[in-house]
């Protein structure tokens, strides 16, 4: 167990020297890595989505590639395309930005729902198909995504396809004063914090820590507990779409990842409860009438981790 919280521990650290006070938010998207899952980073422009993702990125010692989403991006620019090569007269594919280990996908809802879309079969399958021919993407493989709350001018909503291929949604916010004069004082200097930062973990150590993850225990009483969250949000009356079955096998995962990161060998009610909110929100479809009253996601996922009998530890 030493070895997985160590390399974890390596990984806040280094991108701690870049985003001040936000450890939650960087341990989620740590746990999310840990789980074979992508992140998705909402907030609003300025306050460091770009730079979280990127400090992630340049902590890994695996390839990196950015896909800066633009109304004219097309699909083929992010899984690739095939043409024909005029010397020999046969195809050749040439790869696109997602053959790497780890994307950033910048701003991903500036972009056309089309173009979105090219994103999915690599996101749950790691794969892509182009000319009916699949690639296989690299190990292991990551998508930090990064945009803007829908309500902002030039933006297309995710689908809900996409949503719930991310393993968790974070947030990031605003820093306090004190943390503004933090950040303030790291970057006026001539190099900034994010041009240093060296790799502290390869891709094998990633992949370790992944299969660490799959072997932590998880009683049945636990995967009843994960089962009964989602079949509440199903009969909700005021969420239009509940969890999936992917949403509750993230769920899952990310209880496990936390005990591995606690250094247990087994998964407790209080994993589940840690991961509910960031796992399962994004997920959610509040229907109309509900959203008129003032309902979230958020809120309305509390209500039903309020309702849900927890069980009793043995």
């Amino acid at each position: 167990m030493y070895q997985p919280r160590r390399i974890v521990g390596a990984l806040l650290e280094n991108v701690s020297r870049v985003i001040v006070g936000k450890e939650e938010a960087i341990e989620y998207a740590l746990i999310a890595l840990l789980c074979r899952g992508h992140v998705l980073i909402e907030d609003v422009p300025g306050v460091g989505k770009t730079t979280l993702a990127s400090a992630l990125a340049k902590s890994l010692d695996c390839s990196f590639r950015r896909i800066q989403f633009t109304p004219d991006l097309m699909p083929s620019d992010v899984t690739g395309y095939t043409l024909v090569n005029i010397r020999t007269g046969e195809e050749e594919f040439r790869e696109g930005a997602v053959m790497s280990q780890v994307v950033l996908a910048d701003e991903i809802n500036r972009t056309s729902p089309k173009t979105q879309s090219a994103l999915l079969e690599a996101m749950e399958e790691h794969q892509v198909t182009v000319d009916g021919v699949t690639h296989a993407l690299p190990t292991p493989f990551i998508v930090l995504a990064t945009q803007n709350p829908d309500a902002f001018t030039g933006t297309y909503p995710l689908p809900e396809a996409q949503l719930d291929r991310f393993f968790l949604r974070i947030s990031i916010g605003y820093p306090t004063q004190e943390q503004e004069m933090e950040v303030l004082n790291r970057y006026t200097g001539q190099v900034k914090p994010l041009e240093t930062l060296q790799p502290v973990c390869t891709a094998q150590d990633v992949v370790a820590m992944q299969e660490a993850v799959g072997g932590i225990f998880c009683a049945p009483q636990v995967r009843s507990y994960v089962a009964a969250i989602a079949a509440a949000t199903r009969a909700t009356p005021s969420l239009q779409l509940g969890l999936s079955t992917r949403a509750a096998i993230a769920l899952l995962r990310g209880g496990q990842a936390c005990a591995l990161l606690d250094g247990r060998e087994y998964v407790v009610p209080e994993d589940i409860q840690h991961m509910a909110l960031p796992v399962c929100c994004h997920r959610l479809v509040v229907n109309p009438e509900a959203r008129m009253k003032g309902a979230t996601a958020e809120a309305v996922m509390q209500s039903v981790m309020n309702k849900v009998a927890v069980p009793v530890r043995m």
